[in-house]
């Protein structure tokens, strides 16, 4: 299971909105377990995909720095983010073949309509996403 807060989850939308017709992305930061996780704030990335219209990339530098600065926090990385502009609401082959975090989510919020948040926990090459609850709420950390 996947819980937002409700500001985490506000600005993994409003961000995609803002990215038009490209894919927005970050990093889930909050409180990490391998089955249910809390996210407290989405930290943006920038896109360096070379089609940003199709394709998503972090920067390694920038994940990193991004790490570092939610560690200080005093947060875990609990995922990632990014949007499809223009659907499908699952991950594509192509998020499959670039997830490395096992264990950790991979949220993706799909505007083919109108914004839907969906999470899957990348189990591994041999098992892929495993699709998760996606849980909104307004109360403060646990």
């Amino acid at each position: 299971m996947l819980e937002l807060r409700r500001s985490a989850y506000d600005e993994i939308v409003y961000r995609g909105y803002d990215g038009g017709a490209e894919e927005v992305c970050g990093v889930l930061a909050g409180t990490y377990d391998d089955e249910a996780s809390v996210v407290d704030a989405a930290y943006p990335a920038e896109n360096v995909a070379e089609t940003p219209e199709i394709r998503y990339a972090m920067d390694p530098e920038e994940q990193f720095a991004i790490t570092e600065a939610v560690e200080e926090a005093g947060l875990e990385v609990v995922g990632f983010y990014h949007t499809h502009p223009a659907g499908p609401t699952e991950p594509s082959e192509t998020d499959a073949r670039r997830a490395t975090w096992p264990g950790y989510s991979y949220a993706i919020c799909a505007f083919d309509g109108y914004p839907f948040l969906g999470s899957w926990r990348w189990r591994g090459e041999d098992d892929g996403f495993e699709r998760e609850t996606v849980a909104v709420s307004s109360g403060g950390r646990r």
